[in-house]
């Protein structure tokens, strides 16, 4: 039978195979020239997909034909950005430890050739990032990091480019540029792949759309939005730690505090105090310095030491151990999940561990702790994943189980950094409605950074914008303004 050329690829094989995982494809699916949104919820099916098309393409399982002979097809995902410096750190702190970052390139020593470049230096700009080549590739932030991606697979464009959601983590100006990008290249015949699991990330540029559930590829026509249907289970388990929380009014301190790295300033001169049971939104755009910020606070960044700096009502340096704090703090980000470890470790010991406060490192559990994190897995319907390795998820699903692992302490500070990211849309809805929920009945004190207020929770009600270094105390339910 003769390839249709109005399609690039043609999936025949009723079931797609790739590393132990089967795609379902009753209905022959196939991906048209132009911008396909593939949407669906996590655990789908979507990246696999996208493997199977890129790599898989030659298994005897696989039955694919494509309408260009010698086709370039490439993926970019969020993990990629190992592959793309050559670079990994052994673990998420490093990046605050000076002595540790000698051999760590910079961007411009990575990408020496192509910085001289006018796309180079129009893209850098489209995407506001000039003067980045002089940052240690392992200080810039998570949406810093998407954007260096798409920056890369802009150059030797393939003709297939595959991108695993590629908007999350970025500010209004990010999303704006990355969109103008995709749609710039599309129009230069580049076919183009979004994986999303959000239906209002699908562009309007987008000109087909494949709906996915359960490792299913569904018929032409699913309406996408039907799909997300998740929901918590039962109510949030009571915090139980024996700690007493109740010892000091403030939490946190923050005095004419500035963070350098030898003459490169990242944060100018700030002051923020935040009291017990206040939530904040921390706003700013990507590469200002949030998570270097929040890093002093959760016992991160040595530099909190020769800095006015007092957590739980103690100064830095008093005598307390980063135990001592970070017993009484939950912490999720973007980079503790990219250098994230413990891929060979089952989702049930990941999520116990959080109550022994380690990144890494892993202790005996007690029948105790393994009860807990069995109540936190059925709240989040992952007890039946309890026994899976975290490697075998997907980012979605990974991405819970690590809220899972913060929010088991039940801790008396939230430092949520992007803490939604690769979440489908439902289970957007339900991590802020759990979220809200623990913030109001435990008087817990949440900071929450994200650059979409849609995802801020109800008990929000006070903002510090890192753009402007100033706290608006009674924020109240006036839209945040975010750039």
């Amino acid at each position: 039978m003769p390839i249709n050329s109005d399609y690039i690829i043609t999936l025949s094989s009723p079931t797609l195979k790739y590393t132990g995982v089967e795609i379902l494809n009753p209905h022959g699916a196939r991906i048209a020239h132009g911008v396909t949104a593939i949407v669906g919820p996590n655990g789908s099916g979507k990246s696999t997909l996208a493997r199977i098309i890129e790599r898989g393409r030659n298994f005897a399982t696989n039955k694919i034909e494509v309408s260009i002979p010698d086709i370039r097809i490439r993926t970019i995902e969020f993990a990629d950005i190992h592959s793309l410096t050559g670079f990994k750190a052994g673990y998420y702190q490093q990046r605050y430890e000076a002595t540790m970052n000698d051999e760590v390139p910079t961007v411009g020593q990575l990408f020496a050739e192509r910085t001289a470049t006018g796309t180079w230096q129009r893209l850098t700009r489209q995407m506001n990032l000039e003067g980045i080549e002089e940052k240690k590739v392992n200080y810039l932030s998570s949406g810093e990091l998407r954007k260096m991606l798409v920056i890369n697979a802009l150059f030797g464009l393939p003709d297939l480019l595959i991108l695993d959601n590629p908007f999350i983590g970025l500010d209004a100006d990010g999303r704006a540029s990355v969109n103008a990008a995709f749609k710039a290249i599309a129009e230069k015949g580049v076919s183009i792949m979004l994986l999303l699991c959000d239906t209002s990330e699908i562009p309007d540029y987008a000109t087909d759309i494949i709906a996915m559930a359960d490792l299913t590829i569904l018929p032409a026509g699913t309406d996408p939005d039907t799909l997300f249907g998740y929901s918590t289970s039962g109510n949030i388990p009571a915090r139980g730690n024996g700690y007493d929380y109740n010892d000091t009014a403030q939490i946190f301190s923050l005095t004419d505090c500035q963070v350098s790295i030898g003459d490169r300033v990242l944060i100018p001169s700030v002051s923020w105090t935040v009291k017990r049971g206040e939530c904040w939104a921390l706003s700013g755009r990507n590469g200002c310095g949030k998570s270097t910020l929040l890093s002093l606070i959760h016992a991160d960044n040595p530099q909190a030491y020769a800095r006015p700096v007092s957590l739980f009502g103690q100064r830095r340096g008093s005598g307390e151990t980063i135990w001592d704090i970070k017993r009484r703090i939950g912490y999720i980000s973007p980079e503790m999940h990219l250098y994230f470890n413990g891929g060979n470790n089952t989702v049930l010991n990941i999520v116990a561990q959080g109550l022994n406060d380690t990144v890494g490192m892993f202790r005996k559990l007690t029948p105790a702790q393994i009860a807990t994190a069995m109540e936190w897995l059925r709240l989040f319907r992952l007890d039946s994943m309890a026994d899976r390795r975290f490697s075998t998820l997907s980012c979605g699903e990974q991405r819970l189980v690590l809220l899972a692992r913060t929010l088991v302490k039940n801790p008396e500070l939230l430092i949520l950094d992007e803490p939604l990211h690769g979440l489908d849309m439902a289970r957007k809805r339900e991590m802020i409605k759990v979220i809200d929920r623990m913030c109001r009945r435990d008087n817990t004190t949440l900071v929450f950074v994200t650059h979409n207020p849609d995802e801020l929770p109800a008990c929000v009600d006070r903002r510090f914008d890192l753009n402007t270094v100033s706290a608006d105390a009674h924020v109240g339910q006036e839209p945040l303004s975010y750039t």
